[in-house]
């Protein structure tokens, strides 16, 4: 084998057939770094052994036994070839055991041979089973459970046991775990370099790379994988922090537009709204408006819970930024950066960033995921600025809209795409509401002083950079969240965001009835007659399925669950016959979609079954009961938002929770859903049930679980972003640290964590 390096690639330094390549780039596995940073999930601890009737199913265990019948065969519809077997336990308790594309381990296998097997529980026909479980040939055999295990000599070090590695079709963890093994005793890490300064190492006790790739990948003690668990969690947040501090500093470099406040007219519009602020939203009000009064930009994001006022927020923070005026003449001098920052700074602020200028109105975008939530931000705020004269624009790919209208007893008309243009560039239109249609290049502003961005997270990194680099100098940018993120992530992964967060609800709105549903006919049936009770009363309720259609009925195996097509015909003809029944999903076109919603809002349909579509932005406050079918499919974040669609006025709302809970685990969700008092506390229980990699949105991220895992603990996240700041402060272009420079040069770390 030749000499390896950290660069070297998998396929072609290592034997490798067609569907093990396959598998690789699935597993996004190319060079040896990548294969020595796919870390174990787990390992096969002794400690962990179970019998067959104890083995609880979807829990990952390990079962000694006896094997009976090994044969070879291929499944019935694709032809896959498969090697099958039964277990027999101590207790003469039986299993059957399937291994897909690994007929080989058939033949190795003979009637009465003791092994060990590792792997996930499942359930078919009603009998529990293993499928491709790691398996371990033993010469004899324990007592039971509980007694010391014999060591097979040609194992090692099996009293830890094997790590056990997230495999993919055509790859094994026995294989991964092999090939770690040889590219380890290589040499390999004889040499490496380290990127976390010793200092830190040292500061933290951890161990250093190459010891660390040695006791996760072959640990001989607990102790060792947990120091190498935390020293990679550590190095991962370290990573995100320093390339979020180095952002920041960049952009607290840059100018914007410092606006000369008067607080009497934030207050009178304030004034102007049938309620009292909340203390948080007035808070959020306060940091707001102080961001804006600094030369440099705002970045802030708005976290608050389903239905705190969060739009209350953006409305007076616009009012702010159209209203106010820039303290002084603003031009940037050569002077203020660096020859490298005003390289950096030319695709952002131009290169004509001399000398003074004349400012007309201050603009404002609003940038929304949707064109049904763009549409009701823009009747939300004709209905905030009614009274103010200010004119509002709203740019989907449906059409454009502007308020006021000059037509006689019309709020808005609608207007072409070209006009609506020439009136935001000249500055005539200063509110544009809209969706991802705001960022096209056809889009020019006079003075864009502030960006807001609705439900951050749905849009992809160039889109809200795109917004965010539309005027000649940086916009104030305000991001808002409905999704509550644990304090932790929320440090780790918008570092370099200010954060303020609305943690209180409007007086008066009441929590929340959550219940979780048996599903027999009886339950079902008293959940129709409470609904059909609400109904009669003018109120309206959504009833939310895991699907949009029936699956095939030639498919037999496939999972039985309630689709929106198929209960909306069926409610609609017994349940609900007497009320007006209607049905949206993903499927349906733009106009159709925002047809219905409409048709809801202006209570023209009183049970709208739809799938998770829902789930962001709809805003119908005459809805005060919600449905969720399947609700164990469905993510803790993912319930909480659909939930959170009846929490829109002060009536009184119910969601009912239609779980078919069979494991003990499933059943833990759905309890904390109903117990948790909001989305923050959720938030935080989810992270801990759920672990790595499973919290809504962390895919977005792009984390790793060990670094999931480690977010769950609040001082090394406030260590890990210690060190980083205290670095960036003294060198932001990481010239003393070359390592670390170039891991956080690299495109693994350009991501735009807002």
């Amino acid at each position: 084998m030749k000499e390896l390096s950290l660069t070297t690639p998998i396929i072609g330094t290592f034997r490798t057939v067609d569907s093990q390549k396959k598998a690789l780039k699935r597993l996004n596995i190319e060079t040896v770094r990548d294969l020595l940073y796919h870390f174990p999930t787990r390992y096969s601890h002794m400690s962990e052994v179970t019998t067959i009737d104890t083995a609880k199913i979807g829990e990952i265990v390990t079962i000694y036994g006896i094997i009976n019948n090994p044969k070879t065969g291929k499944t019935y519809t694709s032809k896959v070839p498969t090697a099958s077997a039964t277990l027999t336990d101590i207790n003469n308790d039986s299993i059957k055991i399937t291994w897909f594309n690994q007929v080989f381990i058939a033949k190795k296998l003979h009637n009465g041979q003791g092994v060990k097997l590792t792997g996930k529980i499942s359930e078919s026909k009603g009998a529990k089973t293993m499928v491709n479980p790691e398996f371990e040939m033993v010469a004899n055999m324990p007592i039971d459970s509980h007694d010391s295990l014999f060591k097979n000599e040609d194992s090692v070090d099996t009293d830890f046991g094997y790590p056990i590695y997230r495999e993919s079709r055509g790859i094994t963890s026995k294989w991964i775990y092999h090939t770690i093994m040889k590219i380890i005793s290589s040499g390999l890490l004889e040499n490496i370099d380290d990127p976390i300064p010793q200092y830190i190492r040292d500061k933290y006790n951890l161990p250093t790379l190459a010891t660390a790739l040695v006791w996760i990948h072959a640990p001989k003690k607990q102790r060792d994988a947990d120091a190498a668990k935390k020293r990679f969690a550590f190095e991962e947040i370290f990573f995100i922090q320093l390339r979020n501090q180095q952002r920041r500093k960049m952009h607290r470099k840059m100018h914007s537009y410092d606006l000369e406040i008067d607080q009497h007219k934030s207050q009178s519009f304030m004034d102007s709204f049938p309620f009292t602020p909340t203390d948080a939203q007035s808070s959020a009000i306060a940091a707001i408006i102080k961001d804006m009064t600094s030369e440099a930009p705002m970045t802030r994001l708005l976290e608050g819970d389903v239905g705190s006022g969060k739009t209350f927020v953006a409305a007076v923070a616009a009012h702010t930024a159209i209203s106010n005026r820039p303290k002084k003449r603003l031009g940037v001098k050569k002077s203020f950066l660096k020859e490298k920052d005003q390289i950096a700074a030319e695709p952002i602020l131009g290169k004509s960033i001399l000398g003074a200028q004349k400012f007309g109105r201050m603009q404002v975008a609003y940038m929304a995921p949707t064109e049904v939530l763009a549409t009701q931000l823009f009747e939300n705020f004709v209905e905030y600025f009614a009274h103010t004269g200010i004119q509002i624009g709203l740019m989907t790919g449906g059409g454009c809209r502007k308020y006021p209208s000059k037509i006689p007893g019309e709020s808005w008309t609608k207007i072409s795409k070209p006009q609506l243009l020439k009136w935001v560039k000249n500055g005539e239109i200063p509110i544009v509401i809209g969706t991802h249609a705001l960022i096209q290049k056809k889009v020019e502003f006079q003075d864009l002083a502030l960006v807001i961005v609705d439900e951050q997270h749905r849009f992809g990194t160039k889109q809200r950079m795109n917004l965010t680099t539309k005027d000649h100098r940086l916009p104030h940018y305000l991001s808002m969240t409905a999704t509550p993120i644990p304090r932790t992530l929320a440090l780790t992964i918008y570092g370099d965001l200010d954060l303020s967060v609305i943690d209180q609800m409007p007086s008066g709105r009441k929590p929340v009835i959550t219940n979780i549903v048996p599903p027999d006919p009886e339950s079902r049936d008293a959940v129709y007659r409470d609904m059909r009770e609400r109904l009669a009363e003018g109120r309206q309720g959504y009833v939310i399925c895991p699907r949009i259609n029936e699956p095939d009925p030639d498919k037999k195996s496939a999972l039985q669950l309630k689709s929106v097509t198929s209960e909306a015909k069926r409610l609609a003809t017994s349940e609900f016959k007497d009320y007006r029944v209607d049905i949206m999903h993903s499927k349906m076109k733009k106009d159709e979609k925002e047809e219905v919603m409409n048709r809801f809002y202006n209570h023209e349909i009183d049970i709208l079954v739809s799938t998770s579509v829902v789930e962001v932005g709809v805003n119908v406050p005459n809805a005060t009961s919600i449905i969720i079918e399947g609700a164990e499919r469905f993510g803790l974040a993912q319930l909480h938002q659909l939930r959170g669609r009846v929490i829109r006025s002060n009536h009184q709302a119910y969601c009912y929770l239609f779980a078919d809970a069979k494991t003990e685990k499933t059943m833990d969700r759905m309890k904390a859903i109903v117990e948790a008092k909001n989305g923050f506390e959720l938030a935080e229980i989810d992270l801990s049930m759920r672990g790595a990699g499973d919290l809504a949105g962390v895919k977005q991220w792009g984390m790793s679980d060990l670094a999931m895992e480690a977010i769950k603990n609040i001082k090394m996240v406030e260590y890990a972003r210690a060190e980083a700041k205290e670095i960036i402060e003294n060198d932001e272009a990481l010239e003393n640290f070359p390592e670390l420079k170039s891991i956080i040069d690299s495109s693994s770390y350009q991501v735009h964590f807002e």
